[in-house]
């Protein structure tokens, strides 16, 4: 596996990368799998998947992890499992670039990334057509991203 500042064929959207390297097309919409890079600071905005548990697997760097109030960190090897319906949020520390696997059961929501991506999208500049993609993949914003 390759720790560069580079994913082979990923598609970037605010200096995030992208692979997906297991499609829901290829499991029967039961699951996918999103190899991602962040850079160091980078991390969304908190919010809500309606449809999409989430689990995280840190291959390189530390996150820290905000859910439901709660704030932790993980780093490389450990995970970490977001319930769907549950608040949350992520930052890669600022000790540089992390790179984990997110895996969504069920698949479906990595087509958010391939939107923002094709949009190029800025937050808070475009946050219009963000919520409107978020939207129609059954995720709500609920605020801002962790200090």
């Amino acid at each position: 596996m390759k720790d560069l500042d580079q994913i082979d064929g990923a598609i970037e959207w605010l200096g995030v990368q992208y692979k997906t390297i297991l499609s829901p097309e290829q499991t029967g919409g039961s699951m996918s799998i999103v190899d991602s890079w962040s850079p160091a600071g980078s991390g969304p905005p908190r919010h809500v998947h309606q449809n999409e548990d989430e689990t995280f697997v840190i291959l390189t760097g530390t996150c820290k992890f905000w859910l439901e109030g709660e704030e932790f960190t993980a780093g490389v090897g450990e995970s970490v499992f977001i319930p769907r319906g549950k608040e949350h949020t992520f930052k890669v520390t600022n000790d540089g670039p992390c790179r984990h696997l997110l895996i969504l059961t069920p698949g479906g929501f990595e087509s958010f990334f391939a939107d923002m991506a094709a949009g190029q999208f800025r937050i808070p500049e475009d946050m219009p057509a963000i919520e409107e993609s978020a939207t129609r993949h059954n995720m709500a914003f609920t605020g801002p991203p962790l200090d």
